[in-house]
């Protein structure tokens, strides 16, 4: 099975496979998706960066170790193991910010 791209980007949750904790949301389109199902590794589309590596930069790559799909096809969740943190600010999580 495969995401439903028919109206374009699909939004892919990351979550740390060992502990469940919500990682970060970027969005895939077919090649970003493809190129993780090849790879093991994450990639997104963003549309300014494009294409793009999860950590390609940074040495902060993640390991995909699983692949769901919710139940309408338009959601990602990629169960990964993070090679370090997944914000760009150095935190473990881009959801550190306590909502009012």
């Amino acid at each position: 099975m495969s995401p439903d791209f028919s109206k374009g980007l699909v939004p892919a949750v990351v979550q740390n496979a060992e502990t469940g904790k919500v990682l970060m949301l970027a969005y895939m389109d077919e090649e970003a998706w493809q190129k993780t199902r090849e790879t093991r590794r994450a990639w997104f589309r963003s549309r300014e960066r494009g294409l793009w590596e999860k950590g390609a930069t940074s040495g902060n790559t993640m390991e995909v170790v699983e692949v769901r799909l919710d139940c309408d096809a338009d959601t990602v969740l990629l169960r990964v193991n993070p090679a370090g943190p997944a914000c760009h600010t150095g935190a473990e999580s881009c959801f550190f910010n306590e909502a009012d």
